[in-house]
């Protein structure tokens, strides 16, 4: 096949795609069936993923959706320990810090505030909770993070020897039934399938 077919070919496919992905339940379907069930139990400690803060060192809507599920949780009795990650980004405020910070403002006692900001990776979240958390007889956690992510983020915790709980609080809904809702739930289910990708392949999982 000449190139210029070949590039017809793609461009032709990308448009196809394209019309399928926004105006199809087709995201939202996949969505459903690569999300993580909740699994929710008392456990030694709440571990509350990163996902971000912005130049301003403000936490990103992702971010504080998933701490206040984790302060729900623990104020709720599910573990006597809210450990809460985030590096810093461009310069910015650790999010573990900011983190912290509103958990103490919210309530949570400082002595049951654990924080992991030096990591980039869920694998470091992993290891670094492990190192922070099973000196203290943590040995289940409660994991806070979305659906889609909990899957690779469950596998990795535990091969941290740690036995996993599942309290996932999505970042997107599912239910998007708009061309554009729908786009940003495919780019959300790529980024997580090629994340999955990259972990199996790096062995981590």
């Amino acid at each position: 096949m000449s190139q210029p077919r070949i590039l017809r070919f793609l461009g032709l496919f990308a448009i196809v795609s394209f019309l399928f992905f926004a105006f199809t339940p087709l995201p939202n379907y996949l969505a459903r069936h690569l999300e993580a069930a909740p699994r929710i139990g008392l456990a030694g400690a709440i571990v509350v993923l990163g996902a971000g803060v912005d130049l301003n060192g403000q936490l990103t809507s992702d971010s504080l959706r998933r701490l206040v599920h984790g302060i729900v949780l623990y104020r709720r009795g599910y573990a006597p320990i809210l450990a809460v990650s985030g590096p810093a980004y461009r310069r910015s405020v650790a999010e573990a810090e900011v983190r912290a910070e509103l958990a103490r403002e919210m309530g949570v006692p400082p002595g049951a505030i654990v924080t992991v900001p030096n990591v980039q990776t869920t694998c470091e979240e992993a290891i670094r909770m492990g190192e922070l958390l099973q000196p203290r007889g943590v040995r289940r956690v409660l994991l806070v993070t979305d659906s889609q992510h909990m899957l690779r983020a469950r596998a990795l915790f535990a091969r941290a020897d740690f036995d996993v709980l599942a309290a996932p609080v999505d970042d997107i809904s599912d239910a998007l039934d708009s061309p554009e809702g729908r786009l940003r739930l495919t780019r959300w289910l790529l980024q997580e399938l090629v994340g999955r990708v990259y972990y199996r392949m790096a062995g981590y999982i």
